[in-house]
């Protein structure tokens, strides 16, 4: 199955470079990339159109927020697999074949998995890696067995299957950040299987913990899950 990897990115000049080159040497044999400039006023797009000669496909979003980005990259997107990567993100080279495994199952909408935040300290690195790993798994597996059906997944780590992604209108743009890792595997769990698995592991930067504090933003990320979760429909972050 073909992959088209999203790369929504607004001022990642310190981070894109880095992370294309990445993306460009995985193992997986059919795959796209699409950087979606989400109105930046840095050398983000000079950056991502410096890769262009190399297949990277480069669009501009004007509507401002992450969710806006994701779904200009899915409308630009061929692929029957749909991958949400960030901007400060460091795959293996066998990430997308890690990913894409899991969809050989007829049963699977959705698979995620673990960030490993490469540039935290030590013990943050390894405690919030070794949580996901062993404490997010059989939470996203009581979720989808709950009343209210939903799962877990890692925003930036993340593969869909393209149709039901369509079936259920494509990513929701009133959730401009905090929320769409709940949004999406709530409304993708009427379709299929959410699975996180903890083998399938990207690197990506710890920055927002630095700039906002673990505990703050640990606790967002908390409020906005149980909001979505327990809402009937998405609530947008302010």
């Amino acid at each position: 199955m073909k992959i088209s990897v999203i790369i929504p990115a607004y001022n990642e000049e310190k981070y894109l470079r880095q992370t294309l080159e990445a993306i460009l040497v995985q193992d997986y044999p059919d795959f796209e990339i699409i950087v979606i400039d989400n109105a930046s006023t840095d050398r983000t797009s000079e950056i991502a159109r410096s890769f262009q000669s190399r297949g990277v496909n480069v669009f501009l979003e004007t509507n401002k927020g992450t969710m806006w980005a994701c779904e200009r990259g899915r409308k630009e997107a061929t692929g029957e697999i749909i991958v949400r990567m960030d901007a400060d993100c460091l795959p293996g080279k066998d990430w997308l074949s890690k990913g894409a495994a899991f969809f050989n199952n007829l049963k699977v909408a959705v698979v995620s998995g673990p960030y490993d935040y490469y540039d935290a300290a030590p013990f943050f690195r390894s405690a919030a890696l070794n949580v996901q790993k062993y404490v997010y798994v059989p939470l996203n597996q009581i979720f989808q067995k709950m009343k209210v059906k939903a799962g877990i997944t890692v925003g930036g780590n993340t593969f869909m299957r393209a149709s039901a992604l369509d079936a259920i209108g494509g990513f929701n743009t009133s959730i401009t950040f905090y929320g769409d890792d709940t949004d999406l595997p709530k409304r993708m769990s009427k379709l299929g299987k959410i699975v996180f698995s903890k083998d399938v592991v990207i690197k990506t930067s710890a920055r927002r913990f630095k700039k906002e504090g673990i505990l703050r933003l640990q606790a967002k990320y908390i409020f906005y899950f149980f909001n979505v979760l327990l809402s009937k429909r998405a609530i947008p972050d302010r």
